[in-house]
């Protein structure tokens, strides 16, 4: 299914906001929760599954749905479609501060991987589903898992992250990065695990036990505060719980 050919504006700076433009009967799908407002005319109704296939069937459908479940993700999905005459405007942003990257698909080859929350929404005909990391190791210690999100497709795809965002073009070269920092790469990116260096290293450097190592060519992107590393900074400085005791 080609993609709907949508237009956007990525508003603000640290906590960003985008805003897509749509045709009369264009759609844009997005995760559960991630609008913010939308013009008079929009109409929107939340489904099983991404509508990437239209003749999917209930039980492709579930398939599909299932494929979420694993991913951690809610198994529905919200389809937003301009009914009315005129271009209309809906707006989303992530629920955490960061930047929004906007991914053309037709310039990458058709396809990225990103870390399960990443995904933010995408024209109609993006396929969001899942790719199981080829090895274990990168499964147990990688900050995005086992499992990472795939989109497919040939229109514009919108991911967050947090704080700054770097892209990086790798030409059959490697680049190790600290696992949580790791957003999103394209098909041609081989990526692996690997030890932070000797015990020492590992246990008192304060970069984490292990590596990933990104080798190959294609496009890396980056984030300089992953969610998981913000949590803990918050969750350190919390006041100890009241007892209720005396």
């Amino acid at each position: 299914m080609k993609c709907h050919e949508v237009d956007y504006e990525i508003m603000g700076s640290d906590m960003q906001v985008v805003e897509v433009e749509l045709d009369p009967d264009e759609t844009v799908v997005a995760e559960a929760g991630a609008m913010n407002w939308m013009e008079d005319g929009i109409a929107f109704e939340t489904k099983m599954g991404d509508g990437s296939e239209a003749d999917q069937g209930f039980f492709g459908k579930m398939f599909s749905a299932g494929k979420r479940m694993v991913t951690g993700e809610s198994i529905f999905m919200t389809h937003f479609t301009n009914a009315g005459t005129g271009k209309k405007r809906v707006a989303f942003a992530a629920p955490y501060p960061g930047k929004i990257i906007p991914v053309d698909m037709a310039k990458i080859g058709g396809e990225i991987l990103c870390q399960k929350d990443a995904f933010l929404c995408a024209a109609l005909g993006t396929e969001i589903s899942i790719a199981f990391n080829k090895r274990l190791g990168s499964g147990f210690f990688g900050g995005e898992g086992f499992i990472l999100q795939r989109l497919n497709g040939d229109g514009m795809a919108f991911v967050h992250a947090g704080g700054t965002i770097v892209e990086k073009q790798l030409d059959n070269e490697t680049l190790r990065v600290d696992t949580g920092c790791l957003v999103a790469f394209s098909p041609g990116i081989d990526y692996d695990i690997e030890r932070s260096g000797n015990l020492k290293s590992m246990f008192f450097g304060g970069e984490g036990l292990f590596l990933a190592t990104l080798s190959g060519t294609g496009k890396v992107y980056l984030q300089s505060l992953p969610f998981s590393r913000l949590a803990d900074r918050i969750l350190e400085r919390m006041p100890p719980p009241i007892s209720s005791d005396g």
